[in-house]
């Protein structure tokens, strides 16, 4: 509880003499004892009175600054989760000098007192060095000399903030003791509004904190976001948009490395259960004997080394989405219980008896050939027609080829901000060499071939030399099959090509790069019949 107004007025103006004892004598005049208690009286109405006590402390510094003639008074809080002393409240600043009111713990006077807890008092900022001017430098405060004092806020051991004024110097002003007594009793008295507010701005940080992570997942899922756009995956993007809105099961079916857990993830945060987990689980990597246990959690002494109870995945993903990726992995035995869960939302933990309920969003994926492995019976058909609600087919990376360079560009920029290096384009045979490959890894290929690129380039271009050997032996093949001259004829095309965009097209400066005549030069383009588009850079 802050204290009243009844309490602090006898701290101010000392104890009564009388039988037994008598008071110290006072060292203000009587005029300032009423002004100070004027001040103490209009303050605790004000804090009693106010339906906002957060809001409440403007009013207080005003009456400060009426009843004893402060020039500036200012309230500083400190900010738990930076460490920072930020302006909170103040009387006698420009909404410049606001911006500059802030302080690192230790830094300056107010720094000092929210560190020490203990109340500074400086007769002449002229002469003090430790004062630093920050809301008003010397040419904004004038030729007049001030005292400054800050004062603490605590609630019980904690200081929160500080309370401070500039006050008319007097020289050796005996008036600075009343002043730190006024400062710090005021100071108790509002304590407790400056930690509500203190509550208010940390809860605000998270939650502008929390909306920007959301907004940073939103942006980097959404569809969107997957780069390509290609004609061959105009439709993965619609039924993405079409399905995310339900809790309808979803099987994304393609071959390894197309980009299927992003897919995933695009149908999470484009839905309703978007601020709940995605959890993901490689159903091919789990150990056959830990699978159940992994998916459904397991009681303490379920098994040998079962030392405490464990919460599975589905019971992590409640409220969101579970990703089971690699689902025709699965052994049999686990795949009766997940058609358990599919159909009864309900599942027991391995060794446990208590059937839990779950509130999860099932998005499996497969790269096998689910169709053929019924056939075989390796996969149950009743679980099969239970996960196929509705089917997601991801193209591979030969199928839309369009993508290629799209994805290239994309990676080098990622591994440029990751690797420090400044990749600008990439070069003309290297292009060929891209779209000319088969990719049988798919995008998560070419992203580590163009990551390996990245590392291995020394300029700002990556060249068709510094991709991986498997794409060079396969150009290598395909040259071989002709004859010599037409393998001199097409490195030559390559070579003036790139020279020709390093340059901007200017032949002159392409010739002296490869040491040939500008004419050579002349001649060589129009037997090749390079364009100005063909030629054009490609970092512009």
């Amino acid at each position: 509880m802050a204290p009243s107004y009844e309490n602090v007025a006898s701290d101010l103006v000392g104890p009564e003499s009388g039988p037994g004892g008598s008071a110290e004598p006072m060292t203000t005049a009587p005029v300032e004892g009423s002004h100070a208690l004027s001040l103490l009286e209009e303050a605790s109405t004000l804090l009693d009175e106010a339906e906002d006590l957060a809001g409440s402390v403007q009013p207080v510094l005003a009456a400060l600054s009426r009843h004893m003639h402060i020039e500036c008074a200012t309230l500083t809080v400190l900010n738990r989760r930076t460490s920072e002393i930020l302006l909170h409240e103040a009387v006698g600043l420009t909404d410049e000098q606001r911006l500059r009111t802030r302080f690192r713990l230790g830094e300056g006077i107010t720094g000092q007192v929210v560190e020490t807890g203990a109340p500074v008092v400086v007769p002449s900022i002229a002469t003090e060095p430790r004062f630093l001017s920050r809301a008003r430098n010397p040419q904004e405060r004038g030729a007049v000399d001030t005292a400054f004092i800050c004062v603490p806020v605590k609630l019980g051991n904690e200081t929160i903030g500080a309370l401070s004024a500039e006050c008319p110097y007097g020289g050796e002003n005996p008036s600075l003791d009343q002043d730190v007594r006024i400062l710090s009793i005021l100071a108790s008295l509002i304590a407790h509004a400056v930690r509500l507010r203190q509550f208010a701005e940390e809860e605000e940080a998270l939650v502008a904190e929390n909306q920007r992570l959301q907004r940073e997942l939103v942006d980097r899922y959404r569809p969107a976001n997957i780069v390509g756009n290609s004609r061959e995956m105009a439709p993965v993007y619609e039924m993405i948009g079409q399905v995310a809105q339900s809790d309808a099961t979803v099987l994304i079916r393609g071959e390894s490395g197309t980009g299927k857990e992003l897919i995933a993830q695009a149908v999470h945060y484009g839905s309703r259960r978007s601020e709940g987990p995605f959890v993901r689980v490689n159903c091919a990597a789990l150990p056959e004997g830990l699978v159940e246990s992994e998916l459904f959690g397991h009681e303490r002494g379920a098994f040998t080394g079962a030392v405490q109870q464990r919460p599975g995945r589905f019971e992590r993903a409640s409220g969101g989405t579970i990703f089971l990726d690699e689902i025709g992995d699965l052994p049999a035995s686990v795949q009766v219980r997940l058609l358990r869960v599919l159909q009864e939302r309900e599942f027991e933990r391995v060794g446990g008896h208590a059937t839990l309920k779950t509130n999860v969003r099932v998005v499996a994926a497969t790269n096998r050939n689910l169709e053929q492995d019924l056939e075989h019976g390796r996969f149950r058909a009743d679980l099969y027609y239970r996960l196929n609600v509705f089917p997601i087919h991801v193209p591979p990376l030969r199928e839309r080829r369009t993508d290629i360079i799209l994805l290239a560009d994309h990676f080098i920029e990622k591994y440029n901000a990751r690797h420090g290096h400044s990749i600008g384009r990439l070069s003309t045979p290297a292009i060929d060499l891209l779209m000319a490959y088969h990719w049988p890894g798919n995008v998560r290929e070419l992203e580590n071939a163009i990551e390996r690129a990245v590392l291995l380039a020394d300029g700002d271009v990556l060249h068709a030399r510094l991709l991986p050997p498997s794409l060079q032996m396969a150009r290598l093949d395909d040259k071989r099959s002709g004859p010599l001259r037409a393998q001199v004829q097409a490195l030559e095309k390559e070579l003036i090509i790139d020279a020709l965009k390093v340059n901007k097209g200017n032949r002159a400066a392409a010739a002296r790069q490869l040491g040939i005549s500008e004419r050579i030069m002349g001649l060589r383009v129009e037997k090749y019949a390079l364009t100005d588009a063909r030629v054009k850079p490609t970092d512009t």
